[in-house]
Formats: C-alpha cells, structure tokens, sequence
C-alpha cells in the first residue's frame, strides 16, 4: 500500500465527519462567512470588495460541496463546472 493510499484510508472518516457536520451546521458557518467578509471589508474600507466577495462565494461553494449528501467528490459534485469551457451549442 502506498503513501497516498495510507493517507486516504486514515482521512476517510475525518472527511465523512467534516461531510456530515458542514451538512448540520451549515447555515451557521454561512453567517459565519458573511460576518467574517463584512468585517474584513470594513477594515479595508472597501478596497477589497470584490475579491472579498470572490473570495466568500467559493468558500460557500466549497460548503455546499461538502455538504452535499454523497460528500466532495460524490456523483453529485462530479461534472459541475470546474472552470472547463461550456460545450458549444448543437448545430441546427
């Protein structure tokens, strides 16, 4: 067995455990968000305003991600957009 695979076994149950408490709490850690990024953007007098909100709405991606029922990675998460291209429209 090699260092990734022994890595991976021993942080399963850790990511279940993320998995299911961001699936509890995560309205909670939502309003978190936005009062960190309220008061960061305050401090700053609103130099940083878009890459605050940048940086806030992947951190909620990220969440919803976790939260999802299948966890990151799950079928669910599979697929959605991971900054590839759209596919082009279909020719009529």
């Amino acid at each position: 067995m090699g260092f990734l695979d022994n890595l991976k076994a021993k942080l399963g149950p850790a990511k279940d455990k993320v998995s299911d408490l961001a699936q509890q709490h995560g309205d909670k850690i939502d309003q978190g968000l936005d009062k960190a990024a309220k008061a960061v953007d305050g401090k700053t007098k609103g130099k940083y305003s878009d890459k605050i909100q940048l940086g806030t709405s992947k951190a909620k991606d990220a969440l919803d991600r976790l939260s999802a029922p299948d966890g990151p990675g799950g079928p669910e998460s599979r697929g959605k957009d991971r900054g590839a291209p759209p596919s082009p429209p279909a020719a009529s």
